[in-house]
């Protein structure tokens, strides 16, 4: 922790050496352009591999950059995002050699987690074809880590936070990127989001005003 604080006091005088009012203007609030959900994975610091700033970047990470829709916590983060704080761009942001994906590949008990680890393994079902005529392992779980990625972009799609965001002028975009630790590169997995409206008589559902008059 001693190193922390003396990192933390160095962290400060070099920003204030750069602008004296640098934290006051923080200080004004946030108005961040990007929410970024990704792995909870140290190696994948989302300010730096993305190159924002403070205030640029909202953030949520979790085991395997999930989106499940019953964790409150992601939901809370995704509507405050976009109905406060009107980012225009979501970002799912996965990232080659994850963990979490490769336990959810395999048949191991890791206790608690593997539960979250099931979400993963539905992706694996969903895909199950594609992955296993994918022979070597490294790439096979390469393969997986990007599904995932595109799986969970879909699941953007299926919550009613996202589906009356679209409904608005100005609707965010969704993206679907993938870190690839090896070369420090984000790709963009050009996730085919208009394609999931095949799939809208099943997930679409009524605006909040017009559900509250019909009942």
């Amino acid at each position: 922790m001693k190193r922390i604080l003396a990192n933390n006091k160095k962290w400060v005088e070099q920003k204030l050496s750069e602008d004296k009012e640098y934290f006051n203007k923080l200080a004004l609030g946030q108005e961040p352009r990007y929410l970024f959900i990704g792995c909870s994975d140290s190696r994948v610091p989302a300010n730096e591999i993305s190159g924002t700033g403070p205030g640029e970047m909202f953030v949520h990470r979790n085991i395997a950059n999930m989106v499940v829709h019953t964790d409150m916590n992601l939901l809370s983060v995704l509507h405050y995002a976009v109905e406060v704080l009107k980012v225009k761009v979501i970002i799912v942001c996965g990232h080659y050699g994850c963990g979490g994906v490769a336990a959810a590949a395999g048949n191991k008990q890791y206790g608690m987690i593997d539960n979250w680890l099931r979400n993963i393994k539905d992706v694996i079902r969903l895909h199950e074809r594609e992955i296993m005529s994918i022979y070597d392992e490294e790439q096979r779980l390469r393969r997986l880590v990007e599904l995932n990625v595109i799986e969970q972009v879909h699941n953007l799609s299926k919550t009613s936070i996202i589906q009356n965001a679209m409904r608005t002028d100005d609707p965010p975009k969704l993206y679907g990127l993938v870190y690839d630790i090896q070369e420090g590169l984000l790709r963009d997995l050009n996730v085919d989001v208009p394609s999931f409206k095949r799939y809208e008589h099943i997930y679409s559902l009524l605006e909040e005003n017009k559900q509250a008059t019909t009942t």
